[in-house]
Protein backbone atom coordinates (compact mmCIF):
# COMPACT_ATOMS: atom_id res chain seq x y z
CA UNK A 1 0.00 0.00 0.00
CA UNK A 2 1.43 3.35 -1.06
CA UNK A 3 0.46 6.92 -0.25
CA UNK A 4 -1.83 8.43 -2.86
CA UNK A 5 -3.10 11.91 -3.69
CA UNK A 6 -6.07 12.27 -6.07
CA UNK A 7 -6.57 15.73 -7.55
CA UNK A 8 -8.74 17.20 -10.30
CA UNK A 9 -11.95 15.59 -9.01
CA UNK A 10 -14.95 17.35 -10.47
CA UNK A 11 -17.49 15.56 -8.25
CA UNK A 12 -16.64 13.61 -5.09
CA UNK A 13 -19.37 11.41 -3.59
CA UNK A 14 -18.39 10.66 0.01
CA UNK A 15 -21.64 9.23 1.44
CA UNK A 16 -20.91 11.51 4.38
CA UNK A 17 -22.72 14.61 3.16
CA UNK A 18 -23.27 16.54 -0.05
CA UNK A 19 -21.04 15.90 -3.03
CA UNK A 20 -17.89 18.00 -3.23
CA UNK A 21 -16.76 19.79 -6.38
CA UNK A 22 -13.12 20.62 -7.14
CA UNK A 23 -12.08 18.01 -4.62
CA UNK A 24 -9.02 16.14 -3.42
CA UNK A 25 -8.61 12.76 -1.71
CA UNK A 26 -5.48 11.97 0.30
CA UNK A 27 -4.55 8.40 1.27
CA UNK A 28 -1.88 7.15 3.64
CA UNK A 29 -1.13 3.44 4.17
CA UNK A 30 -4.37 2.43 2.47
CA UNK A 31 -6.61 4.68 4.57
CA UNK A 32 -8.27 7.97 3.61
CA UNK A 33 -6.83 10.90 5.58
CA UNK A 34 -8.58 13.74 3.77
CA UNK A 35 -11.52 14.06 1.38
CA UNK A 36 -12.82 17.51 0.58
CA UNK A 37 -12.26 20.78 -1.24
CA UNK A 38 -8.91 21.23 -2.94
CA UNK A 39 -8.54 24.65 -1.32
CA UNK A 40 -8.35 23.04 2.14
CA UNK A 41 -6.25 20.00 1.24
CA UNK A 42 -3.08 19.22 3.19
CA UNK A 43 0.25 18.80 1.45
CA UNK A 44 0.92 15.21 0.46
CA UNK A 45 3.79 13.10 -0.79
CA UNK A 46 3.52 9.86 -2.70
CA UNK A 47 1.85 8.95 -5.97
CA UNK A 48 -0.27 11.72 -7.46
CA UNK A 49 -3.12 11.05 -9.88
CA UNK A 50 -4.76 13.89 -11.74
CA UNK A 51 -8.32 12.69 -12.27
CA UNK A 52 -8.80 15.20 -15.08
CA UNK A 53 -12.18 16.52 -13.95
CA UNK A 54 -13.61 13.05 -13.40
CA UNK A 55 -15.96 11.92 -10.62
CA UNK A 56 -14.85 9.75 -7.70
CA UNK A 57 -17.12 7.46 -5.68
CA UNK A 58 -16.54 4.73 -3.09
CA UNK A 59 -15.76 1.29 -4.44
CA UNK A 60 -18.88 -0.79 -5.03
CA UNK A 61 -19.81 -3.26 -2.28
CA UNK A 62 -21.69 -6.16 -3.88
CA UNK A 63 -23.46 -7.73 -0.91
CA UNK A 64 -25.25 -10.67 -2.57
CA UNK A 65 -23.65 -13.03 -5.09
CA UNK A 66 -23.48 -16.73 -5.94
CA UNK A 67 -20.46 -16.38 -8.19
CA UNK A 68 -18.68 -19.70 -7.50
CA UNK A 69 -20.33 -22.31 -9.72
CA UNK A 70 -19.85 -24.53 -12.75
CA UNK A 71 -21.99 -25.07 -15.81
CA UNK A 72 -24.21 -23.00 -18.07
CA UNK A 73 -27.94 -22.31 -17.95
CA UNK A 74 -28.41 -20.17 -21.03
CA UNK A 75 -30.91 -22.78 -22.26
CA UNK A 76 -33.15 -21.91 -19.31
CA UNK A 77 -33.01 -18.26 -20.27
CA UNK A 78 -34.39 -19.19 -23.68
CA UNK A 79 -37.06 -21.41 -22.09
CA UNK A 80 -38.23 -18.57 -19.87
CA UNK A 81 -38.41 -16.27 -22.88
CA UNK A 82 -40.61 -18.91 -24.50
CA UNK A 83 -43.01 -18.77 -21.56
CA UNK A 84 -41.87 -21.37 -19.00
CA UNK A 85 -41.80 -20.22 -15.39
CA UNK A 86 -38.93 -20.53 -12.92
CA UNK A 87 -40.96 -23.11 -11.00
CA UNK A 88 -41.72 -25.17 -14.12
CA UNK A 89 -38.06 -25.26 -15.11
CA UNK A 90 -37.04 -26.29 -11.60
CA UNK A 91 -39.66 -29.05 -11.53
CA UNK A 92 -38.23 -30.51 -14.75
CA UNK A 93 -34.75 -30.84 -13.22
CA UNK A 94 -33.42 -27.42 -14.17
CA UNK A 95 -32.80 -24.41 -11.99
CA UNK A 96 -30.57 -24.64 -8.95
CA UNK A 97 -30.27 -28.43 -9.16
CA UNK A 98 -28.89 -28.20 -12.69
CA UNK A 99 -26.03 -26.06 -11.41
CA UNK A 100 -25.58 -28.40 -8.45
CA UNK A 101 -24.91 -31.34 -10.78
CA UNK A 102 -22.25 -29.43 -12.72
CA UNK A 103 -20.69 -27.88 -9.62
CA UNK A 104 -20.34 -31.19 -7.79
CA UNK A 105 -18.42 -32.54 -10.78
CA UNK A 106 -15.96 -29.61 -10.87
CA UNK A 107 -12.62 -29.56 -9.11
CA UNK A 108 -11.58 -26.82 -6.71
CA UNK A 109 -9.16 -25.41 -9.29
CA UNK A 110 -11.79 -25.40 -12.03
CA UNK A 111 -14.19 -23.55 -9.73
CA UNK A 112 -11.49 -21.10 -8.71
CA UNK A 113 -10.42 -20.35 -12.27
CA UNK A 114 -13.94 -19.60 -13.49
CA UNK A 115 -14.85 -17.58 -10.39
CA UNK A 116 -11.60 -15.60 -10.52
CA UNK A 117 -12.35 -14.59 -14.11
CA UNK A 118 -15.74 -13.26 -13.00
CA UNK A 119 -14.18 -11.42 -10.08
CA UNK A 120 -11.61 -9.71 -12.30
CA UNK A 121 -14.46 -8.46 -14.48
CA UNK A 122 -16.15 -7.16 -11.32
CA UNK A 123 -12.96 -5.38 -10.25
CA UNK A 124 -12.64 -3.78 -13.68
CA UNK A 125 -16.22 -2.53 -13.22
CA UNK A 126 -15.45 -0.97 -9.84
CA UNK A 127 -16.33 -3.61 -7.25
CA UNK A 128 -13.91 -3.66 -4.32
CA UNK A 129 -15.83 -5.82 -1.82
CA UNK A 130 -18.06 -8.82 -2.55
CA UNK A 131 -20.14 -11.31 -0.60
CA UNK A 132 -19.95 -14.86 -1.96
CA UNK A 133 -22.47 -17.55 -1.09
CA UNK A 134 -22.13 -21.29 -1.37
CA UNK A 135 -25.29 -23.23 -2.16
CA UNK A 136 -24.50 -25.09 -5.38
CA UNK A 137 -23.13 -28.15 -3.59
CA UNK A 138 -25.92 -29.18 -1.21
CA UNK A 139 -23.61 -31.77 0.30
CA UNK A 140 -20.91 -31.26 2.88
CA UNK A 141 -17.92 -31.91 0.61
CA UNK A 142 -18.96 -29.56 -2.17
CA UNK A 143 -20.18 -26.80 0.13
CA UNK A 144 -16.77 -26.83 1.82
CA UNK A 145 -15.11 -26.67 -1.60
CA UNK A 146 -17.20 -23.65 -2.62
CA UNK A 147 -16.39 -21.75 0.57
CA UNK A 148 -12.71 -22.64 0.25
CA UNK A 149 -12.71 -21.17 -3.25
CA UNK A 150 -14.45 -18.03 -2.01
CA UNK A 151 -11.80 -17.59 0.69
CA UNK A 152 -9.01 -18.13 -1.88
CA UNK A 153 -10.44 -15.36 -4.02
CA UNK A 154 -10.25 -12.96 -1.08
CA UNK A 155 -6.72 -14.07 -0.27
CA UNK A 156 -5.31 -14.01 -3.80
CA UNK A 157 -7.15 -11.25 -5.66
CA UNK A 158 -7.38 -7.50 -4.88
CA UNK A 159 -10.90 -7.66 -3.48
CA UNK A 160 -12.37 -8.13 -0.01
CA UNK A 161 -14.60 -11.22 0.33
CA UNK A 162 -17.28 -12.01 2.88
CA UNK A 163 -18.53 -15.62 2.85
CA UNK A 164 -22.02 -17.03 3.38
CA UNK A 165 -23.14 -20.64 3.75
CA UNK A 166 -26.28 -21.30 1.68
CA UNK A 167 -26.69 -25.04 2.06
CA UNK A 168 -30.40 -24.28 2.48
CA UNK A 169 -30.67 -23.13 -1.11
CA UNK A 170 -32.77 -26.09 -2.22
CA UNK A 171 -33.38 -29.71 -1.23
CA UNK A 172 -31.04 -31.87 -3.35
CA UNK A 173 -32.43 -34.59 -5.59
CA UNK A 174 -31.24 -37.42 -3.33
CA UNK A 175 -33.35 -36.02 -0.44
CA UNK A 176 -36.52 -35.19 -2.37
CA UNK A 177 -38.44 -37.84 -0.44
CA UNK A 178 -36.74 -37.01 2.86
CA UNK A 179 -36.83 -33.24 3.45
CA UNK A 180 -36.44 -33.64 7.19
CA UNK A 181 -33.37 -35.81 6.62
CA UNK A 182 -31.72 -33.04 4.61
CA UNK A 183 -32.54 -30.43 7.25
CA UNK A 184 -31.05 -32.74 9.88
CA UNK A 185 -27.92 -33.03 7.72
CA UNK A 186 -27.71 -29.24 7.46
CA UNK A 187 -28.03 -28.79 11.21
CA UNK A 188 -26.00 -31.72 12.49
CA UNK A 189 -23.20 -32.04 9.93
CA UNK A 190 -22.95 -29.27 7.37
CA UNK A 191 -23.21 -26.20 9.60
CA UNK A 192 -20.56 -27.40 12.08
CA UNK A 193 -18.29 -28.34 9.16
CA UNK A 194 -18.48 -24.94 7.43
CA UNK A 195 -18.52 -22.71 10.50
CA UNK A 196 -14.80 -21.97 10.16
CA UNK A 197 -15.14 -20.87 6.53
CA UNK A 198 -18.42 -18.91 6.56
CA UNK A 199 -19.32 -15.70 8.34
CA UNK A 200 -23.05 -15.88 7.64
CA UNK A 201 -25.79 -18.44 7.08
CA UNK A 202 -28.52 -17.85 4.50
CA UNK A 203 -31.78 -19.71 3.84
CA UNK A 204 -34.00 -19.46 0.76
CA UNK A 205 -37.47 -19.02 2.27
CA UNK A 206 -39.74 -19.75 -0.65
CA UNK A 207 -42.39 -22.21 -1.81
CA UNK A 208 -40.50 -25.25 -3.05
CA UNK A 209 -37.42 -24.34 -1.01
CA UNK A 210 -37.74 -23.92 2.80
CA UNK A 211 -40.59 -22.66 4.94
CA UNK A 212 -40.36 -20.32 7.92
CA UNK A 213 -40.31 -23.06 10.55
CA UNK A 214 -37.57 -24.99 8.75
CA UNK A 215 -35.55 -21.82 8.31
CA UNK A 216 -35.91 -20.91 11.97
CA UNK A 217 -34.42 -24.28 12.99
CA UNK A 218 -31.48 -23.78 10.66
CA UNK A 219 -30.84 -20.23 11.86
CA UNK A 220 -31.01 -21.31 15.50
CA UNK A 221 -28.18 -23.77 14.89
CA UNK A 222 -26.20 -21.27 12.83
CA UNK A 223 -26.49 -18.68 15.58
CA UNK A 224 -25.22 -21.15 18.15
CA UNK A 225 -22.15 -21.63 15.92
CA UNK A 226 -21.54 -17.88 15.71
CA UNK A 227 -22.84 -17.25 12.18
CA UNK A 228 -24.84 -14.16 11.32
CA UNK A 229 -28.14 -14.52 9.47
CA UNK A 230 -29.14 -13.44 5.98
CA UNK A 231 -32.50 -14.37 4.42
CA UNK A 232 -33.62 -14.84 0.82
CA UNK A 233 -37.10 -13.40 1.38
CA UNK A 234 -40.27 -12.69 -0.61
CA UNK A 235 -38.71 -13.17 -4.04
CA UNK A 236 -41.24 -15.21 -6.01
CA UNK A 237 -44.16 -14.77 -3.63
CA UNK A 238 -44.93 -13.75 -0.08
CA UNK A 239 -43.96 -16.56 2.32
CA UNK A 240 -42.93 -14.91 5.60
CA UNK A 241 -39.20 -14.57 5.08
CA UNK A 242 -39.13 -10.84 5.78
CA UNK A 243 -40.92 -11.18 9.10
CA UNK A 244 -38.60 -14.04 10.05
CA UNK A 245 -35.60 -11.83 9.25
CA UNK A 246 -37.00 -9.15 11.56
CA UNK A 247 -37.80 -11.70 14.28
CA UNK A 248 -34.29 -13.17 14.41
CA UNK A 249 -32.46 -9.88 13.85
CA UNK A 250 -30.92 -10.95 10.55
CA UNK A 251 -28.23 -8.75 9.08
CA UNK A 252 -30.16 -8.57 5.81
CA UNK A 253 -33.29 -9.63 4.00
CA UNK A 254 -32.62 -10.01 0.27
CA UNK A 255 -34.80 -9.76 -2.87
CA UNK A 256 -38.07 -8.53 -1.23
CA UNK A 257 -39.97 -8.27 -4.52
CA UNK A 258 -43.25 -9.13 -2.75
CA UNK A 259 -42.64 -7.35 0.55
CA UNK A 260 -45.61 -5.62 2.22
CA UNK A 261 -45.91 -2.34 4.12
CA UNK A 262 -46.06 -4.30 7.37
CA UNK A 263 -42.91 -6.22 6.45
CA UNK A 264 -41.08 -3.00 5.65
CA UNK A 265 -41.93 -1.44 9.01
CA UNK A 266 -40.81 -4.60 10.85
CA UNK A 267 -37.51 -4.77 8.92
CA UNK A 268 -36.75 -1.13 9.64
CA UNK A 269 -37.56 -1.50 13.34
CA UNK A 270 -35.24 -4.51 13.60
CA UNK A 271 -32.40 -2.79 11.72
CA UNK A 272 -32.40 -5.38 8.92
CA UNK A 273 -30.78 -4.11 5.72
CA UNK A 274 -32.95 -4.51 2.61
CA UNK A 275 -30.66 -5.94 -0.09
CA UNK A 276 -32.33 -5.41 -3.46
CA UNK A 277 -31.32 -7.30 -6.60
CA UNK A 278 -33.09 -5.72 -9.58
CA UNK A 279 -31.14 -7.86 -12.05
CA UNK A 280 -32.96 -10.99 -10.89
CA UNK A 281 -36.37 -9.32 -11.18
CA UNK A 282 -35.43 -8.12 -14.65
CA UNK A 283 -34.24 -11.53 -15.84
CA UNK A 284 -37.31 -13.31 -14.44
CA UNK A 285 -39.66 -10.62 -15.79
CA UNK A 286 -41.05 -10.16 -12.30
CA UNK A 287 -41.95 -7.11 -10.26
CA UNK A 288 -39.15 -5.01 -8.89
CA UNK A 289 -38.83 -4.75 -5.13
CA UNK A 290 -40.53 -1.59 -3.80
CA UNK A 291 -37.34 0.25 -2.98
CA UNK A 292 -39.00 3.62 -2.34
CA UNK A 293 -41.51 2.01 0.05
CA UNK A 294 -38.72 0.31 1.99
CA UNK A 295 -36.78 3.57 2.15
CA UNK A 296 -39.79 5.53 3.41
CA UNK A 297 -40.29 2.89 6.11
CA UNK A 298 -36.76 3.61 7.34
CA UNK A 299 -34.87 0.63 5.93
CA UNK A 300 -31.25 0.92 4.90
CA UNK A 301 -31.13 -0.08 1.23
CA UNK A 302 -28.36 -2.04 -0.48
CA UNK A 303 -28.04 -2.97 -4.14
CA UNK A 304 -26.32 -6.13 -5.33
CA UNK A 305 -25.83 -8.06 -8.56
CA UNK A 306 -27.07 -11.46 -7.29
CA UNK A 307 -24.52 -12.81 -9.78
CA UNK A 308 -25.58 -16.38 -10.54
CA UNK A 309 -25.85 -18.59 -13.63
CA UNK A 310 -29.62 -18.90 -13.76
CA UNK A 311 -31.54 -15.80 -12.82
CA UNK A 312 -29.15 -12.83 -12.63
CA UNK A 313 -25.93 -13.24 -14.57
CA UNK A 314 -24.84 -9.69 -13.79
CA UNK A 315 -21.20 -9.10 -12.91
CA UNK A 316 -21.22 -5.29 -12.97
CA UNK A 317 -22.95 -2.94 -10.56
CA UNK A 318 -23.47 -0.27 -13.22
CA UNK A 319 -26.46 -1.90 -14.95
CA UNK A 320 -27.89 -2.83 -11.53
CA UNK A 321 -27.81 0.84 -10.52
CA UNK A 322 -29.51 1.76 -13.78
CA UNK A 323 -32.29 -0.79 -13.21
CA UNK A 324 -32.77 0.50 -9.66
CA UNK A 325 -33.19 4.04 -10.95
CA UNK A 326 -35.24 3.39 -14.08
CA UNK A 327 -37.40 0.42 -13.04
CA UNK A 328 -37.41 0.45 -9.23
CA UNK A 329 -37.77 4.18 -8.75
CA UNK A 330 -34.74 5.04 -6.62
CA UNK A 331 -33.05 8.39 -7.11
CA UNK A 332 -29.50 8.43 -8.48
CA UNK A 333 -28.15 9.41 -5.07
CA UNK A 334 -30.11 6.62 -3.35
CA UNK A 335 -28.89 4.04 -5.84
CA UNK A 336 -25.22 5.06 -5.60
CA UNK A 337 -25.42 5.04 -1.79
CA UNK A 338 -27.15 1.65 -1.82
CA UNK A 339 -24.46 0.16 -4.08
CA UNK A 340 -21.69 1.41 -1.80
CA UNK A 341 -22.54 2.38 1.79
CA UNK A 342 -25.68 0.23 1.88
CA UNK A 343 -23.75 -2.83 0.78
CA UNK A 344 -21.07 -2.13 3.37
CA UNK A 345 -23.74 -1.87 6.06
CA UNK A 346 -25.23 -5.18 4.93
CA UNK A 347 -21.80 -6.77 5.39
CA UNK A 348 -21.05 -5.12 8.73
CA UNK A 349 -18.16 -3.07 7.35
CA UNK A 350 -18.43 0.55 8.56
CA UNK A 351 -15.03 1.45 7.10
CA UNK A 352 -16.18 0.74 3.51
CA UNK A 353 -18.70 2.39 1.23
CA UNK A 354 -17.71 5.94 2.19
CA UNK A 355 -14.85 8.34 1.52
CA UNK A 356 -13.73 10.13 4.64
CA UNK A 357 -11.06 10.19 7.30
CA UNK A 358 -10.42 6.67 8.62
CA UNK A 359 -12.20 4.85 5.79
CA UNK A 360 -10.39 2.17 3.82
CA UNK A 361 -9.30 3.73 0.53
CA UNK A 362 -11.48 1.65 -1.79
CA UNK A 363 -12.26 4.14 -4.54
CA UNK A 364 -13.53 4.30 -8.11
CA UNK A 365 -12.59 7.04 -10.54
CA UNK A 366 -15.26 7.31 -13.22
CA UNK A 367 -14.53 8.34 -16.79
CA UNK A 368 -17.42 10.76 -16.42
CA UNK A 369 -18.01 14.09 -14.67
CA UNK A 370 -20.83 12.82 -12.44
CA UNK A 371 -22.12 9.55 -10.92
CA UNK A 372 -25.39 10.21 -12.73
CA UNK A 373 -23.66 8.91 -15.87
CA UNK A 374 -23.74 5.38 -14.40
CA UNK A 375 -27.52 4.90 -14.83
CA UNK A 376 -27.57 7.30 -17.78
CA UNK A 377 -25.10 5.14 -19.76
CA UNK A 378 -25.82 1.60 -18.47
CA UNK A 379 -24.16 -0.30 -21.33
CA UNK A 380 -20.77 1.39 -20.84
CA UNK A 381 -18.21 0.51 -18.18
CA UNK A 382 -17.38 4.01 -16.98
CA UNK A 383 -14.67 2.96 -14.52
CA UNK A 384 -11.37 4.70 -15.29
CA UNK A 385 -9.47 3.44 -12.25
CA UNK A 386 -10.29 0.98 -9.48
CA UNK A 387 -8.35 1.65 -6.28
CA UNK A 388 -8.13 -0.99 -3.54
CA UNK A 389 -6.70 0.04 -0.15
CA UNK A 390 -4.89 2.90 -1.84
CA UNK A 391 -3.39 0.83 -4.67
CA UNK A 392 -4.51 1.13 -8.28
CA UNK A 393 -5.60 -2.41 -9.19
CA UNK A 394 -7.20 -1.56 -12.50
CA UNK A 395 -6.66 1.29 -14.93
CA UNK A 396 -8.37 1.62 -18.31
Amino acid sequence: MSDLFLTGITNLSTNQGPGVTDAVVAVESGVVTYAGPAADAPSQTGERIDCGQRAVIPGFVDSHTHLVFAGDRSDEFARRLAGESYAEIAASGGGILSTVRDTRAASEQELYDSAAARVWRMIRAGTTTVEIKSGYGLDTETELRLLTVARRIGDELPITVKTTFLGAHSVPAEFRSDRSGYIDLLIEEMLPAVAGLAEYCDVFVEEGAFDVDEARRIFDRASALGLGARVHAEQLGHHGGAMLAAEIGAVSADHLDHVTDEDAVALAAAGVVAVLVPGASYTLRGPQAPGPLLSRAGCTLALATDCNPGTSYFESMGPVISLAVVEMGLTVDQAIAAATLGGATALGMPDRGRIGSGAVADLVVLDAPSPAHIPYRPATNLVWKTIKKGDVVGSW
